[in-house]
């Protein structure tokens, strides 16, 4: 149930979202070892968002997944730090990155939880 929120105020041409967004899935699935098939990631276009008094592109992301390995958020930071500066020209130092490991029964899917 690995999930991303990506939100933003880069500009993204909507030609690159679909492409975009399917690479970051593959990428996350890839991080955590997990099936890309549970893997969902939401863009959420911000166009108001400002960073140290300034609103230069800036992303601020959520990274939920079941058993995220805490002992890795530096690693899992430096990657989605990179592809974030790789997609959409966003540089590390504009990004917070909110990491959470939910328990398995407070996250549903198809009609129970994990």
């Amino acid at each position: 149930m690995p999930t991303l929120i990506v939100k933003t105020n880069a500009s993204i041409a909507p030609d690159t979202v679909e492409p975009m967004i399917k690479r970051v899935s593959a990428r996350v699935a890839e991080l955590l070892g997990k099936p890309e098939r549970y893997v969902m990631v939401i863009l959420e276009p911000t166009p108001t968002m400002c960073f140290g008094g300034d609103t230069s592109p800036l992303a601020f992301l959520e990274l939920k997944s079941l058993g995220l390995p805490e002992d890795r958020t530096p690693e899992l930071s430096a990657a989605l730090c990179s592809l974030l500066q790789d997609t959409l020209g966003i540089a590390p130092d504009r990004v917070y990155i909110e990491f959470a490991s939910p328990p398995r029964h407070l996250f549903g899917f198809d009609s129970g939880t994990f």
